[in-house]
Parts: C-alpha cells; structure tokens; sequence
C-alpha cells in the first residue's frame, strides 16, 4: 500500500437511503483508482427494528447499546450478516469487489468486555494487519462491521465509531467518521470546520456535543491522537473527495496540531 489508505465509517441509517448508499460507493469506487479504502459500518436502525420485532427493549448508557449475551445473536445476524451483505450487494452493483468481514476476522482487532453494565459491549484493540493489508493489496473492498471477541471466545458488540478508530490504527490509515449530519454542529446550529481537545471539552460541559455525538467525537479524539493525524467528521451525502479536501466536515485536531495543519 503506497498511499495512505483511507478508513471510512457509515452508520446503520445509510441502508435506509439507497440512493445515498449507491451514491456513497460510487464515490468509493472511484476513489480507489487512487488509494485503498476500508469500510466500516454500523447497523443501529437495523437492530432497533429487529429488536422491536422479537419484543426485546434495547437501552443505551452514554451513547452506547446496553447488549445482554442472549442479544448477542440477533445483533451479530443483524450487523455481521443483513447490515454487512446489504452494504456488499452495493458494492458490488457500484463496481467493487467487496469482501465482508468483522473485526474478530484474521485476528484482526482483539476485544475485551466493558464493565458489566452495558452487558455484551466491548473495547477493541488493534492486533493483526496481515489479513486486511493483504486484502487491499489486491485492490479489493473490505467491508467491516462492528462484531468482535474476546480472547475468551465471547461475541461482542463493539460501537461502531470505535471499530473505525482501531481499523484506522490498525493500519494507520486516515479516518472518515460518515453519517446523516454534515459534521458536529455549535450551540447555534452551525458546522464546526476543525475541533481541538479544549474545544470538545468546552462543548461537552455546555452540553452542545452529546450522547451519540460525543462518542463519535471521542472516537476521533482518539483515532486522532493515535494516528498523528486529524479525523474528519462528515456526511456520507458528500463526495469522498470533498470531504478529503476539507471543503466539508469538522476535522477533529490531534493533540500536537492545534493549528489546523495535517501533521
């Protein structure tokens, strides 16, 4: 891999706009002429509606899905099988060659469970590149969901946005967190270009940056540390390109580059 890859995370809700999904991939494919990409993805509309189905209540504390083990199955079914070959299929009509897999693949990310509170939930560390880094190298699409294990052998789920954080670290590539937003927005509603330490700090505490949100930009706090690079926060509306450009999105500064500049 000559070039930077490039980590891309979607949320669930992208699979409830197939027009955005096809745009989003199309998007994709053309930037892989240039550069490997890794897809990551979430699935919570689409647990939220199987949830609903089975009679099962799903919670969250702080932003993230309370999962009991004997949710365990119908979450990994959703994430690592629906969510996972839905994004696949698009791929696929947009001219890529995906492969799907999960984080516990290769060896790739290893988990550990959370406190006990939050049940099946889990922290991923980066372990094993080779599968993923082989898989690139033949100019194919991994495609990523958020299911993981523990050295134990226990599923977990793993929030989404952290998946992307580990894979970028993984492979020290540079991360795009994508959802239905345009990026993290002020009290007045307004687009955020770049946020520092002191800022996400400032804007917890006012209350402005917020469960799902703050998880997010946590996340790319910590991909951005980690990596020595800003992370972009952004819509999966807008091309690829521009949101490389930074002509769109809140990129999230590293530590060490409070001035704007990539390091």
């Amino acid at each position: 891999m000559k070039r930077t890859p490039i980590v891309i995370k979607v949320g669930g809700a992208l699979l409830d706009d197939k027009a955005a999904a096809a745009a989003l991939l199309d998007s994709i494919k053309a930037v892989m002429e240039e550069r490997p990409v890794v897809l990551v993805h979430g699935g919570g509309p689409l647990v939220e509606t199987l949830m609903a189905s089975l009679g099962l209540t799903s919670a969250k504390i702080d932003g993230l899905r309370v999962t009991p083990d004997e949710h365990m199955p119908f979450i990994c079914g959703a994430l690592a099988g629906s969510a996972n070959k839905s994004l696949c299929a698009i791929a696929i009509e947009s001219g890529c060659t995906p492969v799907g897999l999960s984080l516990l693949d290769g060896n790739m990310v290893s988990c550990q469970p959370m406190e006990k509170k939050f049940g099946a939930v889990g922290t991923p560390k980066a372990e094993n590149a080779s599968l993923l880094k082989s898989i690139l190298a033949q100019g194919l699409l991994p495609v990523v969901s958020s299911i993981g294990s523990s050295p134990q052998g226990r599923l977990l789920n793993i929030n989404a946005d952290q998946a992307a954080t580990v894979i970028a670290q993984l492979i020290q590539g540079e991360l795009l967190l994508l959802s239905n937003v345009a990026g993290v927005l002020d009290g007045d509603k307004q687009l955020l270009s770049e946020l520092s330490t002191e800022d996400i700090e400032k804007y917890s505490q006012n209350g402005v940056i917020t469960d799902g949100m703050k998880v997010k930009v946590d996340a790319a706090l910590l991909a951005a540390n980690s990596l020595s690079r800003p992370v972009t926060i952004a819509s999966w509306g807008s091309p690829i390109p521009e949101i490389l450009t930074n002509t769109t999105g809140t990129r999230v500064l590293p530590d060490s580059d409070l001035s704007g500049e990539a390091s």
